[in-house]
């Protein structure tokens, strides 16, 4: 009685809840979508959707706060730049704010090309502070009682998603990658399949790789799938520690909040750059400079900002990334290449 003819109205957590809700496309190939240009409204992997919900919460709970007033999103989009702006005063990351700006441009269609797109101060490996320094909550993390734990990180270079996905089936040796090429390269001489296609070239990539074990990290970030090499000195350790865990069951029940995963896989990556990386005065001049005429080494990555100057192996980098789970070779520099 009364309400018959008036319209429902959505709180703004609802609102923004459903619309990136309805952009979930998990599954969908992310290079097909942006060919045919839907991309800009597709969530693509479960983890980035998670993490976009999750700084949208902050959004609309300093919206509903401060401006309570606005009930809908399209009334709340003029607030976007005022948060981002307020987050970066109150001294968050640039890696934080660079994550809200976009999840915030997903949420309003705001492409990071659009004049009106919040810019982010520059993300720079000083500014890091994850894994560099040590944190309050590393005084609750013992290393000695999770000395385990730690070496199967060094030597396996999963994320905390992956190491708690891991079951005793992912231990995937070389002989067993090989068979299921040979038989997928003979399919593919029958019919085209474009799955297939993408699981072979996977498989392939593992002939980057030294050794003759891998994990199989069946959903990597962006739903990905990869082999990554065991390496490192405890290498026998980790194999046997897999070989022990049946086929269905968690190779890790529990991985402590406190334990430093991205400085592990930092290790790792650092590890496997070192294992295939050429001095930088081997690596040939086999390019030429258009303008100058002059010859360069098209396989040297020369680094930029705080790195300014700094060469690194661009094939050793492309293994490294491989073996990460990262598409881009300046992910690898940025982000996890230590020390050398």
């Amino acid at each position: 009685m009364g309400r018959k003819n008036k319209e429902y109205s959505k709180n703004l957590h609802q609102q923004a809840f459903e619309r990136l809700r309805d952009m979930q496309a998990f599954g969908v190939s992310k290079k097909e979508s942006v060919v045919d240009g839907t991309s800009k409204d597709k969530i693509f992997a479960y983890k980035t959707y998670e993490a976009y919900w999750k700084h949208t919460k902050y959004f609309i709970k300093y919206v509903q706060e401060k401006h309570p007033e606005c009930t809908t999103l399209k009334s709340a989009k003029q607030y976007m730049n005022e948060w981002l702006q307020m987050r970066t005063e109150e001294g968050k990351s640039s890696w934080t704010i660079h994550l809200e700006a976009k999840a915030l441009g997903k949420l309003f269609g705001i492409d990071p090309s659009d004049e009106n797109y919040f810019q982010p101060p520059k993300r720079e490996r000083q500014k890091i502070t994850r894994s560099r320094v040590d944190r309050v909550r590393d005084k609750h993390f013992s290393k000695s009682n999770n000395d385990e734990l730690i070496k199967f990180c060094k030597g396996t270079g999963l994320r905390r998603s992956e190491l708690l996905d891991l079951r005793g089936k992912d231990l995937i040796t070389r002989t067993e990658i090989e068979a299921e090429i040979s038989q997928f390269e003979k399919l593919q001489e029958e019919a085209h399949d474009p799955n297939r296609e993408r699981r072979l070239d996977m498989l392939r990539d593992t002939r980057m790789f030294q050794g003759e074990y891998f994990t199989h990290v069946r959903c990597g970030k962006g739903g990905r799938v990869r082999m990554s090499p065991i390496i490192g000195p405890n290498a026998e350790q980790i194999i046997e520690r897999m070989k022990n865990t049946a086929p269905e069951e968690k190779v890790w029940q529990h991985v402590s909040e406190n334990a430093d995963i991205h400085g592990y896989r930092a290790e790792y990556a650092t590890a496997m750059y070192k294992a295939h990386a050429r001095a930088i005065e081997d690596i040939p001049y086999d390019r030429v400079n258009k303008g100058t005429g002059r010859k360069f080494q098209g396989d040297v990555y020369v680094c930029r900002k705080d790195e300014a100057g700094r060469k690194l192996d661009k094939a050793a980098m492309l293994i490294c990334s491989k073996a990460l789970g990262h598409n881009r070779i300046s992910v690898v520099a940025d982000n996890y290449i230590r020390g050398l």
